[in-house]
């Protein structure tokens, strides 16, 4: 057993002294003040510390084969990365091969990912369409523990699907009572301004950004909107860059469209400046899609997460090395698309967020992991503290600042985006399933102890639901149904 002592608990919803008991399975036994340990107790002093629920990132990419690459983090080192950040459960992508069938590439990732140090789920990505992806779909969500679909309206000719694709798919994952996820971008027009850029001889890095501008993003985030309202279906939209697309999921939400949208954490901080790197390979690790823009869309992205409009921070952690990057020098739409952020998100929120006053602590604990787990059906098990939650804590020091550095993190990669960031607020340390996995810069992980999380779908009743909120107007983020 292990009990946090004299720390403040701070939830999505109130701030409080309290002790936490943790018990042998992995679960909280205890909230209260002044709770006594029991005989053999280990103990850990929070004293001056914040005690929040441990991170959730709901979108990452470990050893994802993408783009003639594989993504250098596997799901050891980067379950470790998030656990010295303080996150402490990730929801990765299966992402099958064109044509290949979804349940064989979710036993697959299942596989892969035996070697997490700590909790793990997935989405499963629907890249075409056909009877088996049907029966698939319903396996997954009956069997599997998978209540979310990922769609691609991106990277033509290989992860990109069509609207009659998403009609259908949508409109299976509403029948399962499944959510919906969406990368956002017009993969025509994409695809047309690349060519036309490279006819141009224009083939480097800064290139990138102006191959997919705000309008591509824009325009399909209100294309899956109109589709997914077409069908009553709730709709999840990742990692949102622009104001186009948060001010697309906000008129959505004014009429009572039940639409989610996810900022990255990179997004919010880092604009398109960097794509100006005389340097090719420092331009070309911030290629990653959507691309960094100029600065004006951090204050849209900004105000959703105050505002709740958008309700989820994430990465899309996805690693390429130096020389993984470079096989694009010649043709930026062969750099592998990708960035590393896992370890770093929690204190980039924290520094730019709280400490600017645009997000509350409560605020940042609702974007940082209430508000995924409820969204995606695992609150009150993630994202509380509370008897019977899981014991997945970060205790944070508000007041601890430290440089970030490709030297000292723990990603499986040789450059970080923050490099010579200093920021204030970070773990001290984090504990998964009530084991303590890092401690002042120690961590203490094992090898396999990540447990798979199912995700139950929302039942039968979820179509009913989505047409219920149309006509009250709207919803909170308590999920797609109860």
């Amino acid at each position: 057993m292990l009990l946090v002592r004299g720390g403040t608990v701070v939830t999505a919803d109130c701030t409080r002294r309290a002790d936490v008991l943790c018990d042998d399975s992995g679960r909280i036994a205890a909230v209260g003040p002044a709770l006594e340990a029991p005989t053999g107790c280990a103990v850990v002093d929070a004293g001056g510390l914040l005690v929040m629920p441990g991170g959730i990132d709901p979108h990452t990419h470990m050893e994802m084969p993408f783009m003639g690459s594989v993504a250098s983090d596997d799901f050891q080192t980067g379950t470790e990365a998030g656990v010295a950040g303080g996150t402490t459960t990730i929801i990765d992508f299966v992402i099958p091969e064109r044509g290949g069938a979804l349940l064989a590439a979710w036993k697959d990732w299942r596989a892969k990912a035996e070697k997490a140090v700590a909790d793990y789920s997935f989405h499963v990505a629907v890249t075409h369409w056909d009877e088996q992806v049907h029966a698939d779909m319903g396996t997954l969500a009956r069997e599997c523990g998978v209540n979310s679909f990922k769609h691609f309206m991106a990277y033509k000719g290989a992860l990109m699907v069509d609207d009659g694709v998403l009609l259908r798919s949508i409109g299976r994952a509403l029948e399962l009572g499944a959510l919906c996820n969406v990368h956002a971008e017009n993969g025509d027009a994409v695809a047309f301004l690349q060519q036309d850029l490279l006819r141009r001889g224009l083939a480097g890095p800064a290139s990138h950004p102006l191959s997919r501008p705000p309008t591509v993003e824009g325009e399909a985030a209100q294309r899956v909107i109109a589709i997914a309202g077409l069908l009553g279906a709730p709709v999840y939209i990742v990692h949102v860059s622009t104001e186009e697309a948060a001010s697309a999921i906000a008129a959505a939400r004014a009429r009572g469209q039940r639409v989610y949208g996810e900022v990255l954490a990179q997004h919010l901080v880092i604009d398109d400046s960097v794509y100006a790197d005389p340097d090719w390979l420092g331009a070309a690790r911030h290629v990653m899609s959507p691309p960094f823009r100029p600065r004006h869309h951090q204050k849209a992205l900004w105000a959703g997460l105050a505002s709740g409009q958008l309700q989820t921070t994430a990465t899309d952690h996805c690693c390429f090395c130096a020389g993984q990057k470079a096989q694009g020098r010649d043709d930026f739409t062969k750099i592998p698309n990708g960035t590393p952020g896992i370890e770093d998100r929690m204190s980039v929120l924290w520094h730019h967020g709280v400490r600017t006053g645009r997000l509350t602590p409560q605020e940042f604990v609702a974007v940082t992991s209430a508000n995924t787990a409820k969204i995606f059906n695992i609150h009150p098990r993630k994202g509380a503290i509370m008897e019977g939650a899981d014991a997945d804590l970060v205790l944070w020091d508000a007041e601890a600042s430290r440089t970030v550095s490709a030297a000292t993190h723990h990603q499986n990669v040789d450059y970080n985006l923050y490099e010579g960031m200093t920021l204030t607020g970070l773990a001290r340390h984090t504990i998964s399933a009530g084991r303590l996995v890092w401690s002042d810069g120690d961590l203490r992980t094992v090898r396999g102890a990540g447990r798979y999380v199912e995700r139950p779908c929302f039942g039968p009743d979820m179509a009913a639901q989505a047409r219920r909120n149309e006509m009250l107007g709207g919803a909170g983020v308590d999920g797609p149904a109860p």
